[in-house]
């Protein structure tokens, strides 16, 4: 239940709500970017830099909470109080409006940056449960479960936040389901810290200094040779759950940018997975147990390998109508002149105009051909945007003033695309290179054109689908290898020593979570987007070979015997 209420605040806020609206109040409050300490940002680089910042801190402090919580009974209190944190920052999200106009931004990245690190804290402590929670041969079905109830939870709130957002809507409604994620995440945690004891001591030691946990956790790292299954393990997990916690953090990114989805279907997708991962969890706990654990994270893992290679395949279909157009031109026999509207509704592409996006500068392009795009400068943050009605999806036809080839030709090195309908120019077209339908430039290119001209186009298959498909294949795999991964790592640890080796377990999935975007982001910088999911392949590959060198029988005998050690226990 504890997953249930905290995948909430993954799910509804860091995926679906809270990117949108902190963009959304950082430019009213401040425009394209801010200077803070002498450094200027834009709003989605501070985010990330406070994110990071809090993770690598409880990452790095983990292990020695971990030695400290192996000494004294602390487990439960501890993973209480940084959910009170976690859960009470969350809820905090939907008050920014109590920091006044202009400094609601502020707010939430105060408690956005709390509530992660409350969120990760806490998980050194739960997860460090699971060991004290059943045998062996359970903890693939209590770690499975966990996850899947986390799934199912989070897919739930989501349904009902997307239908208040999409339906109601309004900074109120958006408030709303910021502060009822934190209640849902503290509500539902209640029946654990109900029902789940604290793990018993065999022993109450003296608890160590934070000098004297640091130097267990080294003494720990040396440790090599009595722990050599396990810590090969650690180095197979670091791969593999690098690459998997990559496809989900840029996934959406990739899918928006090379793609082109649209933010109702990247919504869509999410809702999809959640509620795929949860049966699938449940499938893999009955895979392990015929198969043996490590077999069927292993197929798991393959099944990555597999994605990983066919997410090069997806690719939008080429643009054959006018209406699919972002900008459209359209001739009015009456004033034989030629008007111009952004189609919102055709591509997220025509939502935003950008500042300096790769080579072309989009707001200079929009101020150049002001007299003959749909845009209005925004006195208060000085940038042009799409002009459309009151209502987002009303289309308005603006008047040209400008010679429609000269903007045709200027789009030739942007994301965007140009169509005319009647008049001289009837039937002009242009796709920019950077538009996600126009493929060929790229290293790996022939493999989403030959997939495309194969298999979309025949089938009728737009974008949207696509990425469901993609959502749905990620959802199959995502709670067996979660799940499964925690489970094999809590068979081969000792129950007196949990907390230190999940607070390890902690750090390198920290430390992954940081490293995968940061090669897929050289890759894509050094070659393409393409190339970088091809990296998070061979992160994967990597990581597959190196659980071949993992004995799960003689980890588990390894955790044992350090068990006896800590007991006084003679197994001679």
């Amino acid at each position: 239940m504890y997953d249930w209420g905290k995948s909430s605040f993954e799910t509804s806020v860091v995926s679906a709500i809270f990117p949108t609206w902190f963009a959304y109040l950082f430019l009213e409050a401040n425009g394209l970017n801010t200077t803070i300490a002498g450094i200027t940002m834009e709003g989605d680089a501070l985010i990330a830099y406070l994110v990071a910042f809090g993770t690598w801190a409880v990452a790095i402090i983990a292990p020695a909470l971990g030695v400290i919580a192996d000494y004294k009974p602390v487990k439960m209190s501890w993973l209480r109080i940084l959910t009170y944190v976690g859960a009470g920052s969350t809820f905090l999200l939907g008050f920014d409006f109590l920091a006044g106009d202009g400094n609601e931004w502020i707010w939430l990245l105060i408690f956005y940056f709390i509530a992660n690190i409350g969120l990760n804290a806490a998980g050194v402590f739960y997860n460090a449960l699971l060991p004290h929670l059943g045998k062996d041969e359970e903890m693939d079905s209590i770690s499975n479960r966990a996850y899947a109830y986390g799934y199912l939870g989070g897919g739930l709130l989501l349904v009902v936040h997307l239908g208040l957002v999409l339906g109601i809507g309004g900074d109120a409604v958006i408030r709303f389901c910021l502060a009822s994620s934190g209640v849902w995440w503290f509500g539902f945690a209640l029946f654990t810290f109900k029902y789940v004891p604290e793990p018993p001591m065999e022993n109450d030691k003296d608890v160590p200094t934070v000098k004297e946990a640091y130097a267990q956790v080294w003494q720990t790292l040396k440790e090599y040779d009595k722990f050599r299954t396990l810590f090969t393990y650690m180095l197979a997990y670091f791969f593999f759950i690098d690459a998997i916690n990559t496809v989900w953090a840029v996934g959406p990114i990739f899918g928006a940018v090379v793609l082109g989805v649209t933010t109702t279907e990247l919504m869509i997708t999410i809702v999809a997975i959640q509620f795929v991962a949860w049966p699938c969890a449940y499938g893999f706990t009955i895979l392990a147990h015929a198969w043996g654990t490590k077999r069927a994270l292993n197929a798991s893992l393959v099944g990555w390998l597999v994605l990983s290679f066919a997410i090069l395949g997806f690719a939008p279909l080429e643009l054959d109508s006018h209406d699919e157009f972002e900008v459209m031109y359209e001739w009015n026999d009456e004033s034989q002149s030629y008007e111009v509207h952004v189609n919102y509704l055709a591509s997220e592409i025509a939502q935003k105009l950008d500042f300096e996006e790769g080579e072309f500068d989009e707001q200079k392009w929009a101020g150049d051909f002001s007299g003959m795009l749909p845009v209005e400068l925004d006195e208060a943050t000085e940038t042009y945007k799409w002009a459309y009605g009151e209502d987002s999806d009303t289309q308005l036809l603006f008047p040209v003033d400008g010679d429609v080839a000269d903007i045709l030709e200027s789009i030739t090195d942007s994301r965007f695309s140009i169509s005319v309908s009647g008049g001289p120019l009837d039937g002009s077209t242009n796709v920019g290179i950077d538009h996600p339908t126009n493929l060929g430039d790229g290293a790996l290119d022939v493999i989403p054109e030959t997939v495309r001209k194969y298999v979309w186009e025949p089938l009728g298959i737009a974008i949207g689908t696509q990425f469901l498909i993609l959502g749905c294949m990620i959802g199959t795999l995502f709670g067996g290898s979660q799940g499964l991964s925690r489970s094999i790592f809590g068979q081969m640890i000792p129950e007196t020593r949990s907390t230190e080796f999940f607070g390890f377990f902690g750090f390198f999935g920290k430390v992954a979570a940081a490293v995968g975007p940061l090669l897929y982001a050289t890759m894509t910088v050094m070659f393409d987007s393409r190339v970088g999911v091809l990296s998070i392949a061979v992160l994967i590959a990597i990581g597959v070979f190196l659980m071949r060198y993992v004995d799960v029988e003689q980890g588990r005998a390894d955790a044992r015997a350090e068990d006896a050690r800590n007991r006084g226990i003679n197994l001679d």
